[in-house]
Protein backbone atom coordinates (compact mmCIF):
# COMPACT_ATOMS: atom_id res chain seq x y z
CA UNK A 1 0.00 0.00 0.00
CA UNK A 2 0.87 3.72 -0.26
CA UNK A 3 2.98 5.39 2.53
CA UNK A 4 2.19 8.44 3.89
CA UNK A 5 3.35 11.71 2.83
CA UNK A 6 4.48 15.09 5.23
CA UNK A 7 6.31 17.46 3.57
CA UNK A 8 7.86 19.99 5.77
CA UNK A 9 9.99 23.23 5.69
CA UNK A 10 13.22 22.48 5.31
CA UNK A 11 16.61 25.33 5.37
CA UNK A 12 13.26 27.57 5.06
CA UNK A 13 12.18 26.30 1.80
CA UNK A 14 8.66 24.92 1.97
CA UNK A 15 9.01 20.85 0.53
CA UNK A 16 6.09 19.75 -1.58
CA UNK A 17 5.39 16.50 -1.90
CA UNK A 18 7.31 14.12 -3.34
CA UNK A 19 10.36 15.46 -2.69
CA UNK A 20 9.85 19.11 -4.94
CA UNK A 21 10.46 21.99 -3.26
CA UNK A 22 7.68 24.35 -4.50
CA UNK A 23 9.55 27.66 -4.16
CA UNK A 24 13.12 26.01 -6.24
CA UNK A 25 13.21 27.28 -9.68
CA UNK A 26 13.90 24.81 -12.81
CA UNK A 27 15.62 26.00 -15.18
CA UNK A 28 13.32 23.49 -17.53
CA UNK A 29 10.52 25.95 -16.74
CA UNK A 30 10.92 27.76 -20.42
CA UNK A 31 9.29 27.54 -23.14
CA UNK A 32 9.73 24.95 -25.69
CA UNK A 33 12.25 25.51 -28.67
CA UNK A 34 10.64 26.67 -31.59
CA UNK A 35 10.58 24.79 -34.87
CA UNK A 36 12.48 26.24 -38.00
CA UNK A 37 9.44 27.70 -39.42
CA UNK A 38 7.68 29.62 -37.16
CA UNK A 39 4.05 32.33 -37.15
CA UNK A 40 5.23 35.53 -37.00
CA UNK A 41 5.57 36.90 -33.28
CA UNK A 42 2.11 38.96 -32.33
CA UNK A 43 0.94 40.20 -29.51
CA UNK A 44 -2.47 41.57 -27.90
CA UNK A 45 -2.37 45.25 -27.40
CA UNK A 46 -5.53 47.05 -25.59
CA UNK A 47 -6.03 50.47 -27.93
CA UNK A 48 -8.76 52.63 -28.41
CA UNK A 49 -10.43 51.39 -31.56
CA UNK A 50 -10.39 54.33 -33.96
CA UNK A 51 -10.91 52.16 -37.08
CA UNK A 52 -14.51 52.18 -38.51
CA UNK A 53 -16.73 49.29 -38.68
CA UNK A 54 -15.89 49.02 -42.75
CA UNK A 55 -12.24 49.99 -42.52
CA UNK A 56 -12.58 46.47 -40.21
CA UNK A 57 -14.33 44.60 -42.04
CA UNK A 58 -11.81 45.12 -45.02
CA UNK A 59 -8.87 44.32 -42.60
CA UNK A 60 -10.89 41.09 -41.71
CA UNK A 61 -11.28 40.44 -45.95
CA UNK A 62 -7.37 41.28 -46.65
CA UNK A 63 -6.25 38.98 -44.37
CA UNK A 64 -7.49 36.23 -46.30
CA UNK A 65 -4.11 36.92 -48.55
CA UNK A 66 -1.94 35.76 -45.91
CA UNK A 67 -4.41 32.66 -45.30
CA UNK A 68 -7.17 31.74 -47.25
CA UNK A 69 -10.15 30.10 -46.00
CA UNK A 70 -10.00 27.29 -47.98
CA UNK A 71 -5.98 26.64 -47.28
CA UNK A 72 -7.17 25.68 -43.63
CA UNK A 73 -8.44 22.27 -44.84
CA UNK A 74 -4.80 21.09 -45.26
CA UNK A 75 -2.86 19.51 -42.36
CA UNK A 76 0.57 17.36 -43.71
CA UNK A 77 3.53 17.09 -41.16
CA UNK A 78 6.70 18.65 -42.69
CA UNK A 79 9.61 16.24 -42.96
CA UNK A 80 11.58 17.79 -40.44
CA UNK A 81 8.67 17.90 -37.83
CA UNK A 82 9.92 17.45 -34.38
CA UNK A 83 9.46 14.10 -32.62
CA UNK A 84 6.24 14.63 -30.59
CA UNK A 85 7.40 12.19 -28.19
CA UNK A 86 10.93 14.47 -27.71
CA UNK A 87 8.81 17.47 -27.29
CA UNK A 88 6.36 16.00 -24.47
CA UNK A 89 9.62 14.73 -22.69
CA UNK A 90 11.30 17.82 -23.23
CA UNK A 91 8.10 19.81 -21.31
CA UNK A 92 8.12 17.43 -18.36
CA UNK A 93 11.65 18.32 -16.69
CA UNK A 94 9.66 21.30 -14.54
CA UNK A 95 7.49 18.47 -13.22
CA UNK A 96 7.28 16.22 -10.29
CA UNK A 97 8.86 13.41 -11.99
CA UNK A 98 7.92 10.64 -9.62
CA UNK A 99 3.98 11.65 -10.96
CA UNK A 100 5.13 11.46 -14.56
CA UNK A 101 4.62 7.60 -14.57
CA UNK A 102 0.58 8.61 -13.83
CA UNK A 103 0.69 11.19 -16.44
CA UNK A 104 1.77 8.99 -19.19
CA UNK A 105 -1.01 6.36 -17.66
CA UNK A 106 -3.82 8.67 -18.19
CA UNK A 107 -2.12 9.90 -21.99
CA UNK A 108 -2.17 6.36 -22.77
CA UNK A 109 -6.03 5.73 -22.79
CA UNK A 110 -6.71 6.51 -26.40
CA UNK A 111 -5.70 8.85 -28.83
CA UNK A 112 -7.84 11.47 -27.05
CA UNK A 113 -6.61 11.60 -23.70
CA UNK A 114 -3.53 11.62 -25.11
CA UNK A 115 -4.36 14.65 -27.23
CA UNK A 116 -5.32 16.25 -24.15
CA UNK A 117 -1.90 15.79 -22.59
CA UNK A 118 -0.05 16.98 -26.14
CA UNK A 119 -0.76 20.64 -26.11
CA UNK A 120 2.78 21.53 -26.73
CA UNK A 121 3.17 19.14 -30.14
CA UNK A 122 -0.42 21.13 -31.62
CA UNK A 123 1.09 24.04 -31.02
CA UNK A 124 4.57 23.43 -32.79
CA UNK A 125 2.54 22.07 -35.40
CA UNK A 126 0.27 25.16 -35.67
CA UNK A 127 3.40 27.63 -35.98
CA UNK A 128 4.86 25.81 -38.74
CA UNK A 129 1.78 26.83 -40.94
CA UNK A 130 0.88 30.99 -42.28
CA UNK A 131 -1.69 32.17 -40.13
CA UNK A 132 -4.14 34.79 -40.38
CA UNK A 133 -2.99 37.19 -38.00
CA UNK A 134 -6.19 38.07 -36.71
CA UNK A 135 -5.58 37.91 -33.25
CA UNK A 136 -7.42 37.03 -29.78
CA UNK A 137 -6.80 35.71 -26.77
CA UNK A 138 -6.39 32.08 -26.80
CA UNK A 139 -7.42 29.16 -24.67
CA UNK A 140 -4.30 27.86 -25.95
CA UNK A 141 -5.60 24.11 -24.89
CA UNK A 142 -9.62 24.69 -26.26
CA UNK A 143 -10.80 20.55 -26.11
CA UNK A 144 -14.22 19.68 -25.25
CA UNK A 145 -13.25 18.79 -21.91
CA UNK A 146 -12.14 22.22 -21.45
CA UNK A 147 -15.87 23.83 -21.57
CA UNK A 148 -18.19 23.04 -18.81
CA UNK A 149 -20.70 24.65 -16.14
CA UNK A 150 -19.83 25.89 -13.13
CA UNK A 151 -21.10 28.74 -10.74
CA UNK A 152 -20.66 32.42 -11.21
CA UNK A 153 -19.93 34.99 -8.86
CA UNK A 154 -23.84 35.45 -8.59
CA UNK A 155 -24.23 31.44 -7.87
CA UNK A 156 -25.96 31.01 -11.28
CA UNK A 157 -24.79 28.57 -13.31
CA UNK A 158 -23.03 29.35 -16.33
CA UNK A 159 -21.44 27.31 -19.30
CA UNK A 160 -17.68 28.31 -20.22
CA UNK A 161 -14.06 27.63 -21.04
CA UNK A 162 -13.21 26.32 -18.00
CA UNK A 163 -8.96 25.83 -18.46
CA UNK A 164 -6.76 28.76 -18.87
CA UNK A 165 -3.50 27.09 -18.26
CA UNK A 166 -2.01 27.67 -21.93
CA UNK A 167 -3.86 31.09 -22.69
CA UNK A 168 -2.01 33.38 -24.65
CA UNK A 169 -2.55 35.69 -27.30
CA UNK A 170 -2.63 34.30 -30.83
CA UNK A 171 -4.61 33.36 -34.18
CA UNK A 172 -7.98 32.96 -33.60
CA UNK A 173 -8.23 30.07 -35.82
CA UNK A 174 -5.47 27.93 -33.24
CA UNK A 175 -8.32 27.72 -30.85
CA UNK A 176 -10.78 26.53 -33.61
CA UNK A 177 -8.42 23.88 -35.05
CA UNK A 178 -8.23 22.47 -31.63
CA UNK A 179 -11.63 22.64 -30.88
CA UNK A 180 -13.11 20.74 -33.67
CA UNK A 181 -10.12 17.87 -34.03
CA UNK A 182 -10.67 17.40 -30.46
CA UNK A 183 -14.64 16.01 -31.77
CA UNK A 184 -12.88 14.22 -34.22
CA UNK A 185 -11.02 11.91 -31.55
CA UNK A 186 -13.81 11.83 -28.90
CA UNK A 187 -16.15 10.72 -31.75
CA UNK A 188 -13.90 8.07 -32.49
CA UNK A 189 -12.85 7.10 -29.52
CA UNK A 190 -16.61 5.92 -28.77
CA UNK A 191 -16.84 4.64 -31.89
CA UNK A 192 -18.70 6.67 -33.52
CA UNK A 193 -18.78 6.74 -37.60
CA UNK A 194 -16.65 9.06 -39.72
CA UNK A 195 -19.91 10.82 -40.88
CA UNK A 196 -20.59 11.57 -37.62
CA UNK A 197 -17.60 12.85 -36.11
CA UNK A 198 -17.11 14.97 -39.31
CA UNK A 199 -20.16 16.56 -39.13
CA UNK A 200 -19.56 17.23 -35.49
CA UNK A 201 -16.39 18.86 -36.36
CA UNK A 202 -18.29 20.76 -38.79
CA UNK A 203 -20.76 22.01 -36.54
CA UNK A 204 -17.52 23.84 -34.74
CA UNK A 205 -17.03 25.74 -37.51
CA UNK A 206 -20.41 26.99 -38.31
CA UNK A 207 -21.40 27.56 -35.19
CA UNK A 208 -18.13 29.97 -34.45
CA UNK A 209 -18.66 31.87 -37.42
CA UNK A 210 -22.27 32.17 -37.53
CA UNK A 211 -22.17 33.28 -33.66
CA UNK A 212 -19.24 35.74 -34.32
CA UNK A 213 -21.15 37.53 -37.01
CA UNK A 214 -23.64 37.95 -34.35
CA UNK A 215 -21.35 39.43 -32.28
CA UNK A 216 -20.23 41.89 -35.04
CA UNK A 217 -23.34 43.57 -35.52
CA UNK A 218 -23.48 43.83 -31.71
CA UNK A 219 -22.68 46.61 -29.69
CA UNK A 220 -18.97 46.32 -28.15
CA UNK A 221 -20.68 46.42 -24.38
CA UNK A 222 -22.99 44.06 -25.34
CA UNK A 223 -20.45 41.33 -26.55
CA UNK A 224 -18.82 41.69 -23.00
CA UNK A 225 -21.77 41.80 -20.93
CA UNK A 226 -22.66 38.56 -22.47
CA UNK A 227 -22.74 35.15 -21.27
CA UNK A 228 -24.52 31.74 -21.54
CA UNK A 229 -26.76 30.67 -18.82
CA UNK A 230 -28.45 27.52 -18.33
CA UNK A 231 -31.30 29.66 -20.29
CA UNK A 232 -29.47 30.04 -23.53
CA UNK A 233 -28.34 26.32 -23.57
CA UNK A 234 -31.79 25.31 -23.33
CA UNK A 235 -32.65 27.99 -26.38
CA UNK A 236 -29.88 26.57 -28.64
CA UNK A 237 -31.09 23.19 -27.36
CA UNK A 238 -34.51 23.94 -28.83
CA UNK A 239 -33.02 25.47 -31.87
CA UNK A 240 -31.59 22.49 -32.76
CA UNK A 241 -34.87 20.93 -32.31
CA UNK A 242 -33.02 18.20 -30.15
CA UNK A 243 -35.29 17.08 -26.92
CA UNK A 244 -32.55 15.08 -25.80
CA UNK A 245 -30.23 18.26 -25.92
CA UNK A 246 -32.43 20.01 -23.32
CA UNK A 247 -33.35 16.81 -20.96
CA UNK A 248 -29.08 16.90 -21.29
CA UNK A 249 -29.07 20.36 -20.25
CA UNK A 250 -31.31 20.02 -17.52
CA UNK A 251 -29.36 17.19 -15.87
CA UNK A 252 -26.17 18.98 -16.51
CA UNK A 253 -27.59 22.09 -14.40
CA UNK A 254 -28.89 19.87 -11.45
CA UNK A 255 -25.72 18.02 -11.68
CA UNK A 256 -23.40 21.37 -11.58
CA UNK A 257 -25.92 22.86 -8.45
CA UNK A 258 -25.08 19.53 -6.65
CA UNK A 259 -21.53 19.46 -6.79
CA UNK A 260 -20.91 22.48 -4.71
CA UNK A 261 -18.02 22.97 -2.00
CA UNK A 262 -19.69 20.92 0.30
CA UNK A 263 -19.36 17.80 -1.93
CA UNK A 264 -15.79 18.06 -2.47
CA UNK A 265 -15.55 18.51 1.53
CA UNK A 266 -17.51 15.35 2.03
CA UNK A 267 -15.39 13.36 -0.40
CA UNK A 268 -11.92 14.64 0.17
CA UNK A 269 -11.72 15.63 4.15
CA UNK A 270 -12.85 13.73 7.63
CA UNK A 271 -13.55 14.43 10.94
CA UNK A 272 -10.56 13.86 13.59
CA UNK A 273 -10.73 15.30 16.96
CA UNK A 274 -13.71 17.75 16.80
CA UNK A 275 -11.55 19.46 13.32
CA UNK A 276 -12.18 18.79 9.72
CA UNK A 277 -8.83 18.16 7.56
CA UNK A 278 -8.06 16.20 4.19
CA UNK A 279 -7.86 13.28 3.80
CA UNK A 280 -4.62 11.14 3.39
CA UNK A 281 -4.69 8.92 -0.22
CA UNK A 282 -1.42 8.78 -1.66
CA UNK A 283 -0.24 9.89 -4.37
CA UNK A 284 -3.59 11.37 -5.74
CA UNK A 285 -4.26 13.40 -2.36
CA UNK A 286 -1.19 13.81 0.32
CA UNK A 287 -1.82 16.00 3.63
CA UNK A 288 0.96 18.15 4.53
CA UNK A 289 0.62 17.95 8.59
CA UNK A 290 0.44 21.98 9.81
CA UNK A 291 2.99 22.30 12.14
CA UNK A 292 4.16 26.01 12.85
CA UNK A 293 6.66 26.75 10.39
CA UNK A 294 4.71 25.19 7.23
CA UNK A 295 1.64 27.38 8.72
CA UNK A 296 3.51 30.63 8.64
CA UNK A 297 4.61 29.89 5.37
CA UNK A 298 1.27 28.74 3.60
CA UNK A 299 -0.54 31.61 5.55
CA UNK A 300 2.66 34.09 4.17
CA UNK A 301 1.80 32.71 -0.07
CA UNK A 302 -1.78 33.19 1.14
CA UNK A 303 -1.82 36.75 2.28
CA UNK A 304 0.05 37.34 -0.79
CA UNK A 305 -2.78 35.78 -3.29
CA UNK A 306 -5.49 37.92 -1.57
CA UNK A 307 -3.82 41.15 -2.67
CA UNK A 308 -3.91 40.06 -5.83
CA UNK A 309 -7.92 40.21 -5.30
CA UNK A 310 -10.81 42.90 -5.71
CA UNK A 311 -10.66 44.43 -2.18
CA UNK A 312 -14.60 43.00 -1.34
CA UNK A 313 -13.30 39.13 -1.95
CA UNK A 314 -9.96 40.08 -0.20
CA UNK A 315 -11.93 41.63 3.18
CA UNK A 316 -14.51 38.54 2.71
CA UNK A 317 -11.17 36.17 2.95
CA UNK A 318 -10.22 37.75 6.08
CA UNK A 319 -13.07 36.02 7.77
CA UNK A 320 -11.51 32.60 7.16
CA UNK A 321 -8.34 31.10 8.47
CA UNK A 322 -6.48 27.60 7.53
CA UNK A 323 -7.22 24.76 8.81
CA UNK A 324 -5.69 22.32 6.65
CA UNK A 325 -3.49 21.72 3.49
CA UNK A 326 -2.44 19.44 0.76
CA UNK A 327 -1.40 18.04 -2.68
CA UNK A 328 -3.73 16.92 -4.94
CA UNK A 329 -3.11 15.41 -8.25
CA UNK A 330 -5.66 16.88 -11.40
CA UNK A 331 -6.44 16.36 -14.68
CA UNK A 332 -4.34 15.02 -17.36
CA UNK A 333 -1.95 17.49 -18.79
CA UNK A 334 -1.27 18.89 -15.65
CA UNK A 335 -0.29 15.75 -14.02
CA UNK A 336 3.10 16.72 -12.42
CA UNK A 337 2.58 20.06 -12.06
CA UNK A 338 2.40 21.03 -8.69
CA UNK A 339 -1.30 21.23 -7.26
CA UNK A 340 -2.45 22.22 -3.72
CA UNK A 341 -5.51 22.83 -1.71
CA UNK A 342 -6.24 24.90 1.18
CA UNK A 343 -8.60 24.26 3.55
CA UNK A 344 -10.32 27.52 4.80
CA UNK A 345 -13.04 27.95 7.71
CA UNK A 346 -15.14 30.98 8.64
CA UNK A 347 -17.20 31.74 11.72
CA UNK A 348 -18.05 27.45 13.24
CA UNK A 349 -16.78 24.10 11.28
CA UNK A 350 -19.68 24.28 8.68
CA UNK A 351 -18.67 27.27 7.15
CA UNK A 352 -16.00 26.27 5.04
CA UNK A 353 -14.11 27.08 1.75
CA UNK A 354 -11.53 25.12 -0.47
CA UNK A 355 -9.24 26.96 -2.78
CA UNK A 356 -7.41 25.11 -5.48
CA UNK A 357 -3.59 26.45 -5.70
CA UNK A 358 -1.98 25.13 -9.48
CA UNK A 359 1.21 25.91 -10.56
CA UNK A 360 1.61 27.66 -13.61
CA UNK A 361 3.88 27.19 -15.96
CA UNK A 362 5.15 29.12 -19.68
CA UNK A 363 2.20 29.06 -22.06
CA UNK A 364 2.98 26.31 -25.28
CA UNK A 365 2.04 29.46 -27.26
CA UNK A 366 4.47 31.64 -26.18
CA UNK A 367 7.21 31.01 -28.54
CA UNK A 368 5.16 31.27 -31.21
CA UNK A 369 3.04 34.74 -30.57
CA UNK A 370 5.00 36.62 -28.11
CA UNK A 371 6.36 36.54 -24.98
CA UNK A 372 3.63 36.84 -22.28
CA UNK A 373 3.22 40.63 -21.37
CA UNK A 374 3.08 38.86 -17.28
CA UNK A 375 6.00 38.29 -15.49
CA UNK A 376 4.30 35.91 -13.62
CA UNK A 377 2.44 32.58 -14.98
CA UNK A 378 -0.03 32.89 -12.55
CA UNK A 379 -1.18 36.50 -13.91
CA UNK A 380 -0.96 35.86 -16.99
CA UNK A 381 -3.46 32.35 -16.60
CA UNK A 382 -5.77 34.75 -14.56
CA UNK A 383 -6.01 37.44 -16.78
CA UNK A 384 -6.15 35.24 -19.73
CA UNK A 385 -9.49 33.71 -18.21
CA UNK A 386 -10.55 37.26 -17.36
CA UNK A 387 -10.67 38.38 -20.86
CA UNK A 388 -12.10 35.57 -22.33
CA UNK A 389 -15.31 34.54 -19.20
CA UNK A 390 -17.73 36.31 -19.21
CA UNK A 391 -18.20 35.41 -15.32
CA UNK A 392 -14.60 34.39 -13.88
CA UNK A 393 -14.23 32.71 -10.05
CA UNK A 394 -14.75 35.37 -7.37
CA UNK A 395 -11.36 34.05 -5.76
CA UNK A 396 -9.59 33.89 -9.00
CA UNK A 397 -5.90 35.33 -7.82
CA UNK A 398 -2.43 34.70 -8.64
CA UNK A 399 0.65 33.85 -6.03
CA UNK A 400 4.73 33.94 -7.03
CA UNK A 401 6.41 31.92 -4.75
CA UNK A 402 10.08 32.29 -3.07
CA UNK A 403 12.42 31.61 -6.01
CA UNK A 404 10.14 32.38 -8.72
CA UNK A 405 7.67 29.19 -8.95
CA UNK A 406 4.25 30.88 -10.11
CA UNK A 407 0.76 29.39 -8.87
CA UNK A 408 -2.82 30.70 -9.28
CA UNK A 409 -5.89 30.06 -7.13
CA UNK A 410 -9.69 29.28 -7.62
CA UNK A 411 -12.05 27.53 -5.84
CA UNK A 412 -12.31 23.85 -5.94
CA UNK A 413 -15.43 22.02 -7.44
CA UNK A 414 -17.62 25.39 -7.22
CA UNK A 415 -20.45 23.55 -9.30
CA UNK A 416 -18.29 22.50 -12.10
CA UNK A 417 -19.56 20.07 -14.26
CA UNK A 418 -18.08 18.78 -17.42
CA UNK A 419 -19.67 16.64 -20.30
CA UNK A 420 -18.57 13.06 -20.19
CA UNK A 421 -16.79 12.46 -23.85
CA UNK A 422 -17.52 8.34 -22.98
CA UNK A 423 -21.61 9.08 -23.22
CA UNK A 424 -21.17 10.85 -26.44
CA UNK A 425 -23.91 9.55 -29.08
CA UNK A 426 -24.59 10.72 -32.85
CA UNK A 427 -26.96 13.26 -31.92
CA UNK A 428 -25.24 14.96 -28.76
CA UNK A 429 -21.72 14.97 -30.08
CA UNK A 430 -23.18 17.52 -32.91
CA UNK A 431 -24.82 18.92 -30.40
CA UNK A 432 -22.24 19.56 -27.89
CA UNK A 433 -20.16 20.82 -30.86
CA UNK A 434 -22.17 23.68 -31.70
CA UNK A 435 -22.34 24.75 -27.78
CA UNK A 436 -18.42 24.57 -27.61
CA UNK A 437 -18.03 26.71 -31.15
CA UNK A 438 -20.49 29.20 -30.11
CA UNK A 439 -18.80 29.44 -26.90
CA UNK A 440 -15.31 30.12 -27.94
CA UNK A 441 -16.88 32.89 -30.33
CA UNK A 442 -17.96 34.88 -27.37
CA UNK A 443 -14.72 34.31 -25.31
CA UNK A 444 -12.89 35.57 -28.53
CA UNK A 445 -15.31 38.20 -29.49
CA UNK A 446 -14.08 40.05 -26.04
CA UNK A 447 -10.62 39.81 -26.56
CA UNK A 448 -10.13 40.36 -30.41
CA UNK A 449 -11.91 42.03 -33.11
CA UNK A 450 -15.61 40.63 -33.72
CA UNK A 451 -15.91 42.44 -36.92
CA UNK A 452 -12.58 41.94 -38.83
CA UNK A 453 -12.63 37.88 -37.95
CA UNK A 454 -16.60 38.13 -39.31
CA UNK A 455 -15.55 39.62 -41.93
CA UNK A 456 -12.47 37.25 -42.69
CA UNK A 457 -14.62 34.12 -42.19
CA UNK A 458 -17.43 35.66 -44.48
CA UNK A 459 -21.49 34.16 -45.51
CA UNK A 460 -19.91 31.10 -46.82
CA UNK A 461 -18.95 27.86 -46.09
CA UNK A 462 -15.90 27.77 -47.05
CA UNK A 463 -14.03 27.73 -43.52
CA UNK A 464 -16.65 25.18 -42.26
CA UNK A 465 -15.91 22.59 -44.82
CA UNK A 466 -11.72 23.36 -44.14
CA UNK A 467 -11.98 23.20 -40.51
CA UNK A 468 -13.77 19.83 -41.14
CA UNK A 469 -11.16 18.23 -43.14
CA UNK A 470 -8.19 20.12 -41.25
CA UNK A 471 -9.52 18.02 -37.92
CA UNK A 472 -10.36 14.83 -39.90
CA UNK A 473 -6.46 14.49 -41.10
CA UNK A 474 -5.27 16.70 -37.86
CA UNK A 475 -7.03 13.75 -35.63
CA UNK A 476 -4.81 10.80 -37.86
CA UNK A 477 -1.99 12.64 -37.36
CA UNK A 478 -2.71 12.32 -33.63
CA UNK A 479 -3.68 8.73 -34.33
CA UNK A 480 0.35 8.28 -35.24
CA UNK A 481 1.70 10.54 -32.60
CA UNK A 482 -0.47 7.87 -30.06
CA UNK A 483 1.03 4.90 -31.26
CA UNK A 484 4.51 6.88 -31.16
CA UNK A 485 4.10 7.30 -27.57
CA UNK A 486 2.28 3.70 -26.93
CA UNK A 487 5.26 2.42 -28.83
CA UNK A 488 7.93 4.35 -26.24
CA UNK A 489 5.91 3.43 -23.34
CA UNK A 490 6.84 -0.48 -24.86
CA UNK A 491 10.49 0.49 -24.95
CA UNK A 492 11.06 2.16 -21.88
CA UNK A 493 11.13 5.19 -22.81
CA UNK A 494 8.32 6.96 -21.45
CA UNK A 495 7.45 5.41 -18.27
CA UNK A 496 4.03 4.56 -16.94
CA UNK A 497 2.16 2.55 -14.77
CA UNK A 498 1.59 -0.79 -14.71
CA UNK A 499 -1.94 -2.93 -13.46
CA UNK A 500 -1.82 -2.42 -9.76
CA UNK A 501 1.98 -0.69 -9.68
CA UNK A 502 0.64 2.28 -7.93
CA UNK A 503 0.58 1.29 -5.11
CA UNK A 504 4.04 -0.07 -4.61
CA UNK A 505 5.17 3.49 -4.22
CA UNK A 506 6.96 3.77 -0.83
CA UNK A 507 6.58 7.86 0.10
CA UNK A 508 9.20 8.67 2.87
CA UNK A 509 10.04 11.10 4.65
CA UNK A 510 13.33 12.75 5.70
CA UNK A 511 14.08 15.27 8.04
CA UNK A 512 16.87 16.52 5.82
CA UNK A 513 15.59 15.78 2.63
CA UNK A 514 12.20 16.41 2.25
CA UNK A 515 9.64 13.40 -0.04
CA UNK A 516 10.83 10.95 -1.92
CA UNK A 517 8.91 8.37 -4.02
CA UNK A 518 10.53 4.97 -4.87
CA UNK A 519 8.97 2.50 -7.44
CA UNK A 520 9.24 -1.32 -5.70
CA UNK A 521 6.89 -2.61 -8.55
CA UNK A 522 9.91 -5.61 -9.59
CA UNK A 523 10.43 -6.92 -6.09
CA UNK A 524 6.53 -6.50 -5.49
CA UNK A 525 7.89 -5.32 -2.17
CA UNK A 526 7.97 -1.62 -0.51
CA UNK A 527 11.09 -0.43 0.89
CA UNK A 528 12.06 2.85 2.52
CA UNK A 529 12.73 5.68 -0.24
CA UNK A 530 16.56 6.48 -0.39
CA UNK A 531 17.36 10.34 1.22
Amino acid sequence: MVGSAEPHLTGGIFTGPYGSPMTTPDPTDQPATSPTSVAPAMALHWQVRTATVEQREADGRHARLARSRTSMATFSASPDRPDPVALLIGQEGARVQQLLPLRHARMAVSPFTFYRGSAVVMANDLAASPNSGLVTQLCGDAHLSNFGMFAAPDRNVVFDINDFDETNPGPFEWDVYRLAASFVLAGRDVKLGETIVANAATAVALAYRTQMATYAAMPDIGVWYDRIGVDVLQQWAKQEGSKVAEKRVQQGAAKARSRDGWSAISKMTEMVDGQRQFLNMPPLLIRIPLDADATKVIIGLLDQYKETLPADRRQLLRRYHLIDFAHKVVGVGSVGLLAFVALLQGRDPDDLIVLQVKQAVHSVLEPFTAPSMFDLSGERVVVGQQFMQAASDAFLGWIRGPRGKDFYVRQLRDMKYAVDPARFTESSLKTYGTVCGRTLARAHARSGDPVAIAAYLGTSTKFDVAIRDFSLSYADQVDKDFAAFSAAIADGRVSTLKPGEGENYTIAASPVAGISVVDDSDTGSAAPAST
